[in-house]
């Protein structure tokens, strides 16, 4: 069953939404909110870092988050990393997305709630590129392999294509410096654009 409400604008005009388009609605956000998304490697924190800067936007880096507040149920050796809950850091990040003006910076996106976000950004990398940052990173030859394989199947691509509607997915090339200063400058492009809901 798709459920639905009926809401009367002033005009006494009708629309019918259904409860997950009404739960989307946000009347009080007058600046977007952007997920940076994608493999480990591809610059996802050197870009929101730029964003922040250039746009005065609030940087929220996930993986620093849950170690800072303690937002895990323990610790991978295996893999070298957390388990993180997510239930937690929903209920951490939840009052700064309300708001509004937040990069949100992390390599999974489906399991944030869809209303939080104006625009994603999976960020792109070249398969010996990507391998050669986590060798600088220092992970093990295993950790180095697995995300590369993430990045040639398109994985966090794909999980932010099942997650958010395809019109706020923005897809971009980050191998070299140039790249992501033209990331910049597109982002700036939609955020000054940017029409509060």
């Amino acid at each position: 069953s798709n459920s639905s409400i009926i809401l009367t604008s002033k005009n006494k005009k009708s629309y019918k939404l259904t409860y997950k388009e009404m739960a989307n609605i946000d009347m009080h956000r007058e600046h977007p909110n952007i997920l940076i998304t994608g493999t480990p490697g591809v610059g996802k924190s050197s870009f929101s870092r730029m964003l922040e800067t250039n746009l005065g936007m609030k940087h929220l880096n996930v993986s620093e988050i849950v170690i800072d507040r303690d937002l895990h149920d323990g610790y991978d050796d295996e893999f070298d990393s957390y388990y993180i809950n997510e239930d937690k850091i929903i209920d951490e990040l939840e009052d700064y997305l309300q708001e509004g003006n937040c990069i949100v910076d992390y390599h999974a996106s489906d399991f944030f709630p869809e209303r939080w976000f104006d625009l994603v950004i999976v960020l792109r990398a070249d398969n010996t590129i990507l391998y050669d940052r986590l060798e600088k990173r220092g992970y093990a030859v295993n950790k180095i392999q697995k995300n590369v394989e993430c990045e040639i199947m398109q994985m966090l691509l794909e999980e932010a294509r099942g997650s958010y509607e395809s019109n706020i997915i923005l897809e971009l090339k980050s191998n070299e410096l140039s790249d992501t200063l033209e990331n910049v400058e597109k982002v700036t492009e939609f955020y000054e654009n940017f029409q509060p809901k």
